[in-house]
């Protein structure tokens, strides 16, 4: 019988224990079960959250701080451990300026155990001004990385023009784990209007200006038949509402959903997600609802195209443009043979190349030559 092999695991930006849903945590918790396939043993090993939201110097010192105190109390931990039960991988998912990883090089180092990252970005204009030391933190955890798992094309260039020379990059694109959704139910016969669906956080930022543009542009389609339901809820919840007054008669809010039969549900019933993902990294909503045959519109901020394709699972639009998004959606809400067959290959997509399974193998081939 193989016994799994140790891994402590760390996810800076944001826990997999963390109370709040998030794309974030749902990947933290997805890459965890997906070295539990490749044949190891994730734990992780702290809880320690380095973001730093609005760039405050004395906040990135005290974080780094708190990491390295965290780091020394680590390493004493393990080290008490048997040699079978240490750590033989540090692997750490998501790392950028905003929230670096002060811990996994200083462990990895003082233990002599390989580094791993998952979902790392370099952004060199951030070398100077209100983040740089944790610029500088990201910066040092990426070129101490023995592998960096690239999860968008978006993030790879950059990470390939600063790789070091013993580094590995290795693409591992955004994944879904099947068996959490029930895909062997059939979609509900097509209703006599299209059924579009948001499913985003309500909160000031990103999300908010999403929300602008999706307003804004179904307030141009009131012409045409459709009806829209949003899952979300946060601090920006009656701003959000103020602006889908004017076709309040078509919007109908969830709240916050947590199941994932509930949503799944959602999902099902409609024909068409729109999100205009504002500085989304990706989007794991949008690969969720194509695994439940759900074609997607959707703005080309960072890695949205490598969950969406474009022409065939659904339609990109520039980012920001309101008028573009508005004739993406009016164009599948009147050709809905076109809006099935996106749905169609939506789902086909994801049940073949974006499983669980397939990142396993992808982890599996590119950790057996850092751990042996």
């Amino acid at each position: 019988m193989t016994i799994a092999r140790p891994v402590a695991f760390y996810a800076p930006l944001k826990s997999p224990n963390h109370p709040l849903p998030s794309g974030d945590r749902t990947m933290a918790r997805l890459l965890m079960k997906a070295l539990e396939r490749a044949g190891y043993s994730p734990r992780l090993a702290s809880e320690v959250r380095t973001l730093d939201k609005v760039g405050n110097r004395h906040r990135q010192e005290s974080l780094r701080e708190e990491s390295l105190e965290e780091a020394d109390r680590l390493v004493a931990h393990y080290r008490r451990l048997s040699e079978d039960d240490r750590p033989r991988l540090w692997f750490t998912y998501h790392v950028y300026y905003k929230a670096p990883d002060w811990i996994g090089p200083r462990v990895a180092d003082a233990l002599g155990i390989p580094y791993a990252i998952a979902e790392g970005s370099r952004a060199s204009k951030r070398a100077r001004g209100p983040w740089a030391l944790g610029h500088d933190g990201a910066q040092a955890a990426l070129d101490r990385a023995d592998v960096i798992f690239s999860m968008t094309a978006h993030d790879r260039e950059a990470l390939e023009a600063e790789r070091p020379s013993r580094q590995a990059l290795v693409d591992l694109p955004p994944f879904l784990d099947l068996a959490e959704w029930p895909l062997s139910g059939l979609r509900p016969s097509r209703a006599s209007e299209p059924r579009l669906l948001a499913v985003a956080m309500m909160r000031e930022g990103d999300k908010l200006a999403s929300y602008r543009i999706l307003a804004a542009a179904m307030e141009r389609l009131q012409h045409l038949p459709w009806s829209l339901q949003i899952v979300g809820d946060g601090e920006a919840r009656d701003e959000v509402a103020r602006l889908f007054s004017p076709i309040q008669d078509r919007v109908r809010f969830h709240g916050r959903i947590e199941r994932k039969a509930d949503l799944a549900a959602l999902y099902l019933m409609a024909d068409l997600v729109v999100w205009p993902a504002v500085n989304e990294a990706y989007g794991m909503v949008l690969l969720e609802a194509q695994s439940l045959g759900c074609a997607v519109v959707a703005g080309t901020y960072g890695g949205v195209a490598s969950v969406v394709r474009d022409g065939e699972t659904g339609l990109l639009t520039p980012p920001g443009d309101i008028a573009g998004f508005a004739d993406a959606v009016s164009g599948l809400v009147r050709d809905r043979k076109r809006l099935e067959t996106f749905g169609d290959n939506a789902s086909r997509f994801v049940k073949e190349e974006r499983d669980l399974g397939h990142a396993a193998l992808r982890l599996t081939n590119a950790l057996q030559a850092v751990t042996g």
